[in-house]
């Protein structure tokens, strides 16, 4: 067995290119939201002292304007993976793409709250290698893509 996945030694795993390459293909991803100089997958990142869940993740591109580019997020997993997964859902609501590599925990209330019928999920078949792991992660996981939406505001009729 494999007890630094079981344990809190380690909650950042690189997420390998084979996994990471085509999905920024496909989403045009720029930004990488929970990074560290090891294993950040763009060029700009957020690390820790950024703090991906206290900051704006506004894409700028080269002219001051914002870019039409995706985020990447691969966060700590450990028991704040909820608040990254409601930080992708705002995010959401400001228009902000994210293509995110969970673990695939069905059963928690972050997963209903924020994901299942409100977002696109790709399950894998098997289980993954993390980046200079031993072995496969103990866990499924799954790539979960956060599109722009609009928020829904109450209105009251006359």
């Amino acid at each position: 067995m494999n007890e630094v996945h079981y344990s809190s030694k380690s909650r950042d795993w690189e997420t390998p290119e084979s996994i990471f390459k085509p999905l920024q293909e496909e989403f045009n991803i720029v930004l990488d939201v929970c990074a560290t100089d090891q294993n950040k997958k763009c060029d700009a990142y957020l690390d820790r002292k950024l703090n991906g869940l206290t900051s704006e993740w506004l894409i700028v591109g080269e002219t001051g304007k914002p870019s039409k580019g995706a985020c990447w997020m691969n966060p700590p997993y450990g028991r704040e993976v909820g608040a990254w997964v409601r930080k992708a859902h705002a995010e959401s609501l400001k228009g902000i793409t994210t293509v995110a590599l969970l673990p695939a925990r069905t059963d928690t209330k972050w997963f209903h709250e924020y994901i299942y019928g409100k977002t696109e999920i790709r399950f894998f078949k098997g289980r993954i290698r993390f980046v200079n792991a031993k072995a496969s992660a103990p866990f499924p996981s799954m790539i979960v893509i956060f599109k722009p939406q609009k928020k829904k505001l109450f209105r009251w009729r006359k």
